[in-house]
Parts: structure tokens; C-alpha cells; sequence
């Protein structure tokens, strides 16, 4: 059982930054594939990014490559989510999962029914 809590949202005007944080407990996740999702109001989860166990593959949705940056640190069983230049349709509740345990470390998932733990969310807010 992997529990995961986010922290880091908040209100930021167009053109800012956050660093979301997504901390594990319950299992270490070396072995666990990662991702953040997000959901805005009357839409559909969407995918933002995933990272591999071992911190070496990521992914990224086209709305975000460029300007969010996920990283880990098994050792502190933490993920982040550094996103910049932000725009107000990144407006959204943003939420970490957490998929495996896998013996391969090198690849990411990109489909939110592959992730079987998620956290409570965090709202990002960015206005215009």
C-alpha cells in the first residue's frame, strides 16, 4: 500500500511558477512507477507527466513539454512537478499516482486506469 499526499498548489498569476510535491509513505517507490494528473471543472483527468522508477524516462503531454519538469528522489520517496510558465488553462486539480510495484525501473505509463494509489489533489490555480 503506497499513501500519497501532494502539497505545493495555490494561486499564481499567468506566467509563474510552481513546484508541486508529492510525498509516498507505506512503501518505498523505487519500484513504482509515478505520474501527475490533472482535472479541471467539467472535464475529464488528464494526463501531465510520468517518470520511471529509476528517474531516467519521462513523459510528458504535449500541453506541458517544454515547461513542466517532473522529477524523484527515491530516498526521500518524494516526486515533484515543476511547473513553469504557467497559463490559465493549467488551471486544475493536480494529483499524484503511483503504479507497481514493477521489477523494470525504465518505463512510464501515461494512462490514468494503469495507476492503482492516488492522492487527495492539490488545486493550482493561474489567472489572467
Amino acid at each position: 500500500q503506497v499513501d500519497l499526499v501532494e502539497s505545493g498548489g495555490g494561486l499564481v498569476q499567468a506566467g509563474g511558477f510552481l513546484r508541486l510535491s508529492c510525498a509516498a509513505s507505506g512503501d518505498t517507490v523505487r519500484s513504482y512507477v509515478m505520474g501527475w494528473f490533472r482535472q479541471a471543472p467539467g472535464k475529464e483527468r488528464q494526463f501531465v507527466a510520468s517518470i520511471a522508477g529509476s528517474g531516467g524516462t519521462t513523459s510528458y503531454a504535449d500541453s506541458v513539454k517544454g515547461r513542466f519538469t517532473i522529477s524523484r528522489d527515491n530516498t526521500e520517496n518524494t516526486v515533484w512537478l515543476q511547473m513553469n510558465s504557467l497559463k490559465p488553462e493549467d488551471t486544475a486539480v493536480y494529483s499524484c499516482a503511483a503504479a507497481g510495484p514493477f521489477h523494470s525501473r525504465s518505463f512510464t505509463l501515461v494512462d490514468a486506469h494503469s495507476y492503482q494509489h492516488w492522492g487527495q489533489g492539490t488545486q493550482v490555480t493561474v489567472s489572467s
